[in-house]
């Protein structure tokens, strides 16, 4: 293990699952697994205590669940949460991403994909797993929130103050495609995308890529 290996923190209330993430985490030696919880309530305090570089944190779980977890480890202190999911039609995943998850994974998710998922998130790059955004934009309104109209409204009112190209941009990220990608897309470079994801944050009032996919996503109710 590395010395300045990345800590992680699991929580899943099965033990089972956690024990296979922390098998497959093994397998770097950049990334080591220092504390587990089985619940939301007991995260938070496990979260504040082992000061993790990431949290894998399941939605679904007694206690507290994945969502109010991540609302109250947020509210005090700041850290990448990837939310874990074994539904890929799971209907709490904008919810969790409005709480200010870092972003989704399915917990099918391959070996390689989740450790290179885990040091994005320590860089500071939120997640968008492409097959997690495509059940999310095949989802129909109601199943989204029970007060999907009002964000649907919010987020259409916000798409409007884009300008064309900031909109193309804004649909490629809910797609799933990081700056690089949307950069050879397009056909511009990588300044550029960064310049107009600013923009387009400051005109929504984001502070990340996720809010500019979650807007996107809402705004098609």
């Amino acid at each position: 293990m590395m010395a300045d290996a990345l800590r992680v923190v699991l929580v899943d209330d099965e033990e089972l699952v956690r024990s296979g993430l922390r098998l497959l985490l093994s397998n770097a030696p950049d990334i080591e697994v220092v504390a587990e919880a089985s619940n939301g309530w007991d995260a938070v305090a496990t979260v504040l205590d082992a000061q993790p570089d990431v949290v894998l944190m399941d939605i679904r779980m007694p206690v507290m669940d994945g969502i109010a977890a991540v609302e109250k480890i947020l509210s005090v202190h700041a850290v990448p949460i990837i939310m874990l999911t074994a539904f890929d039609t799971d209907s709490f995943i904008l919810r969790a991403l409005r709480a200010g998850a870092a972003g989704f994974l399915l917990k099918s998710t391959p070996p390689e994909s989740l450790m290179a998922a885990v040091r994005a998130a320590a860089a500071g790059q939120p997640l968008l797993s492409p097959q997690v955004v495509d059940k999310l934009v095949g989802m129909q309104g109601p199943a989204l929130d029970d007060a999907h109209s009002h964000h649907t409204r919010t987020a259409r009112n916000h798409l409007g103050r884009l300008s064309s190209r900031e909109r193309e941009i804004a649909e490629l990220v809910a797609q799933g495609l990081n700056n690089q990608d949307i950069a050879d897309q397009l056909v511009v470079s990588m300044a550029t995308v960064k310049s107009h994801m600013q923009h387009i944050l400051k005109k929504i009032s984001g502070t990340s890529r996720v809010h500019i996919a979650i807007m996107v996503l809402e705004a098609r109710g």
